[in-house]
């Protein structure tokens, strides 16, 4: 299962990371560095959250939620 988890990070993280450049005009390192020291990305890669699921949009209103008040609104799905 956790090869699964990796799978999808693979798919997610670059679009994760495409959607901050465009939508905060931020360069490619620093969108990196955005997500991988926030709380949604250390939920992502935990197996057991099965938050991969959830559609890129989706991840990244989650973290732009969790960057402007510091919160993560989980939606009903998750």
């Amino acid at each position: 299962m956790a090869d699964d988890n990796k799978a999808m990070l693979e798919f997610i993280v670059p679009r994760m990371i495409k959607a901050m450049m465009e939508d905060r005009n931020v360069s490619e390192k620093e969108a990196f560095t955005l997500l991988y020291s926030s709380r949604l990305y250390e939920q992502l890669d935990r197996e057991e959250t099965k938050m991969w699921h959830l559609s890129v949009p989706t991840l990244y209103e989650m973290f732009k939620e969790e960057q402007n008040t510091g919160k993560i609104t989980y939606p009903e799905e998750a």
